[in-house]
C-alpha cells in the first residue's frame, strides 16, 4: 500500500492543532523527536515488540509533523534521497 505522505503530514499537524500541541516551534519538535527516538531505542533493548511498533509510529508521526511545519514533503524527500543513495558507494563500516 502506498501512503500519501503529504496528506498524512496535514492530518498530523491538524491533530496537533486540535489538541493544543505545538505547531510552530521546530526546535521543540526536534527535541521531542529525539525523546521518541530514545523511547524506541529502549523498547528495542528490551525486545518489547508491541512497544517497538508504537515507538516507530511515534517517531514517524513527529517526522511527518516537522516536515509539514517546514513545508516539506517527506515522501518526496525520501524518494529523492533514495535515488542519491542508490548511486552512492558505501564503505562497509559495520564489520
Amino acid at each position: 500500500m502506498i501512503i500519501d505522505t503529504k496528506k498524512l503530514q496535514k492530518e498530523v499537524l491538524e491533530n496537533k492543532k486540535n489538541h493544543g500541541f505545538n505547531t510552530t516551534d521546530i526546535e521543540f519538535e526536534l527535541l521531542r523527536l529525539y525523546g521518541e527516538t530514545n523511547e524506541l531505542f529502549e523498547a528495542w533493548r528490551k525486545q518489547d515488540k508491541e512497544n517497538i511498533d508504537e515507538e516507530l509510529a511515534d517517531v514517524g508521526i513527529f517526522l511527518l509533523g516537522i516536515s509539514e511545519m517546514l513545508g516539506s514533503d517527506l515522501g518526496e524527500d525520501i524518494a529523492n534521497k533514495m535515488k542519491v543513495n542508490r548511486k552512492r558507494i558505501y564503505k562497509n563500516i559495520d564489520k
